[in-house]
This record gives C-alpha cells, structure tokens and sequence, in this order.
C-alpha cells in the first residue's frame, strides 16, 4: 500500500512538472515563432468571435434567473431596491468568471484539444518538427497569448449583458424601478470587485487553454488508446480536468482576495 501510494504521489508531481515545463517552453517559444501575429488573430477569432453566441445566450438568461431569484429573496426582508446590487456583485464577483470560462472551456478548449490531438495522430507535429518548426511555437503559443486577452473581454461582456439580463426581469416583469436598479448597480460596485473579476479571468484563461493543449499535445500518451480513440479521450479529460481547475482556481482566489 506504502509503494503505491508513493508511485501516485510520484506519478502526480511528476506530470504537474511536466505540465509546468510545457507552459514554460510554450511562452518562450514566442521568441522564436514566425508569423506568430497572424496566428495570434486565427487564435483570437476562434476563441473569441466563435464563442460569442454562446456568452451572449448564457449571460443573458443567467442575469434574467438572478433577477427573478434576487427579487424573491429581498422581498422577504422589504429590500427589492438593492436588486442591482445582488445581481451586479453576483455576476462580478463569481458568476461572470466561473461560467464564461466553463463555457469557452466547453467550446474553444475542447475544439483545441481535439485539434492538437488529430495533429499529433496523423504525425503532423512529428512533420513540423523535421522541419525545423517549433510545434509548441506554432500550435501552442498564440492560443495562450490569445486566452489572455479573449477571457478578461468574454468575462467583461458577460457581466454587461447579464446586468441588462437582471435589469430586464426586474424592471419589465417585477416593477423595480429601472433607476433604483442601476443606482444600487453604481454604489456597490467598487474597484476591488472588477479587479477580483478580472484577476480570475485572466487566471482562468491561462490554466484552461494550458490543460487543453496539454492534453491535446499528448493525446499519443493515453494508455490503452490510440488513434481516434486516444484523440476522444484526451479531449473528454482536458474539458474534465480545466472545469475542475476553474472551480478550485474561484475558490483558491476568492480566499486570498475577499
């Protein structure tokens, strides 16, 4: 039981090593890949511009929900006029972050994953590096730089949509004032709160299109797999696993930062 508890143990921190030097060597690729802007625009449309149906259909049903919820809990207490307050801060600080990153984990991260994986079975990372091209440079490194500045924007949006989501279920369908609304939204809204919001953004984007590549780059190393099946695999476990990361990343950030 001691042997193997160890070889997890050691089976563990050995894979987080490795996954830390492909994030690593991705970034310092960026020295030496070639045309590295274009495929910073290919990475940005596709992460960003492809996933934007998705953000805007999930924040705006996820601002109408908070404010019919919001409304139903406040008017116990006779506080309906703090319902922008209880939308905005809930978007800001938890809900806006956790789900668009889950979301474009969902499309952005498992298309990636899928893609990287269907490149390394028919050999075509193995044929860029005969070439003399840098497969993490090429592949790799315009979708972190891309995640870093795509998440932050999606996140952003998904908190202005959502707030017009709350304002609309609010205002329209339970008779709050429009201008009570958006007066709570501007005084419970403080810098440190837009600060956690993107803080966790940008941390998000980093970690999730991290696991997707690495998965993805990895996809031959899948025990009792191969070829399409290996490809299925790495895809199932990098949207697996960057979900779990999302979650534990909120929780981890929350806790140092409220």
């Amino acid at each position: 039981m001691i042997r193997g508890l160890g070889r997890w143990t050691v089976s563990k921190v050995s894979g987080f090593g490795d996954f830390a030097l492909f994030v690593g060597r991705s970034f310092a690729a960026a020295v030496r890949t070639r045309r590295l802007p274009s495929r910073l625009v290919g990475a940005i449309y596709e992460q960003g511009v492809l996933c934007l149906p998705v953000i805007l259909i999930v924040s705006v049903f996820t601002g109408l929900v908070l404010g019919l919820q919001g409304y139903y809990v406040l008017n116990r207490f006779g506080s309906e006029g703090m319902l922008g307050a209880l939308v905005s801060l809930s978007l800001i600080r938890e809900m806006a972050p956790v789900l668009a990153a889950l979301m474009l984990v969902g499309q952005a991260g498992s298309a990636l994953a899928a893609e990287i994986g269907i490149q390394r079975n028919s050999e075509q990372l193995v044929a860029l590096e005969t070439m003399g091209v840098n497969s993490l440079g090429y592949v790799v490194t315009p979708r972190l730089f891309s995640a870093l500045a795509v998440f932050p924007l999606q996140t952003a949006l998904f908190v202005v949509v959502g707030l017009w989501g709350g304002s609309l279920s609010g205002s329209l369908l339970l008779g709050v004032d429009s201008g009570i609304y958006w007066s709570s939204v501007e005084h419970a809204v403080e810098a440190k709160d837009l600060q956690e919001c993107f803080t966790k953004a940008t941390v998000f984007g980093l970690l999730t299109i991290s696991i997707c590549a690495y998965h993805g780059f990895h996809a031959h190393r899948q025990r009792g797999a191969t070829g399409a099946r290996a490809v299925s695999k790495s895809t199932t476990r990098a949207v697996v696993h960057a979900s779990i990361v999302v979650l534990t990343a909120d929780y981890v950030i929350t806790s140092f930062l409220v």
